[in-house]
């Protein structure tokens, strides 16, 4: 039955070329024999009378999140005047335009120098640019978040969280932990954080005890 609907729409490719296309008297024979090409390889290597069976989806591997998708826990003002730059870099990231992310995030900080949230969004796209490593250019950013606004959470939460994916994980450690000792428990960030911060002690192993101090 299969072959059947096969044929009928081979047919009807051919009319359209013919009638709907009007291709001169020349070029149909090629047009006819393109379509009969077609049908010929997939009768050797196409298998219609198998079932259909659906592929399921990859499971992500577990990880630290995504610094550059990552809904960011409530810290970002995302209907303020940063949230059209937001959006415009969000969507040339998830598409691997970082180079452009990063970039737009640019031309709105040259409108809204003081915008945390744009800062704090280019050292995460920066980080994303540089294959996810902490670059100098990122690190800088995150610093000129925290130093507009020392107390928003964004800047520390997201400089660990690149620091985690370019391999820093003690380096991250210490800054989530300083982050978590002055959130509030009733935080919307905190929980994320506190997962995080476990995964990532997990991942450190036994530490040593700090030393004791000397005895005058």
């Amino acid at each position: 039955m299969i072959w059947l609907w096969i044929m009928l729409a081979a047919a009807l490719t051919i009319g359209g070329m013919l009638w709907l296309g009007k291709l001169p008297a020349a070029a149909r024979p090629l047009a006819g024999a393109a379509v009969m090409l077609g049908l010929a390889g997939y009768a050797l290597e196409g298998s219609p009378s198998l079932p259909g069976k659906p592929v399921a989806a990859a499971e992500e591997p577990e990880g630290f999140g995504e610094a550059i998708t990552d809904q960011r826990q409530g810290m970002a003002d995302r209907f303020g005047p940063a949230a059209q730059w937001l959006g415009m870099s969000d969507g040339f990231a998830r598409t691997g335009k970082t180079e452009l992310a990063a970039k737009t995030l640019e031309k709105g900080l040259e409108k809204y120098p003081d915008n945390v949230d744009l800062w704090v969004a280019l050292g995460n796209a920066l980080a994303v640019h540089s294959g996810g490593m902490m670059s100098p250019a990122a690190a800088l950013a995150f610093d000129e978040a925290a130093r507009r606004d020392p107390s928003h959470p964004a800047p520390p939460f997201f400089a660990g969280l690149a620091l985690a994916q370019g391999g820093d994980l003690k380096g991250a450690e210490a800054v989530w932990s300083q982050l978590l000792a002055r959130s509030p428990a009733d935080a919307p960030w905190r929980p994320d954080l506190e997962m995080r911060l476990a995964q990532l002690r997990q991942a450190l192993g036994p530490q040593p005890p700090p030393p004791a101090p000397a005895e005058p």
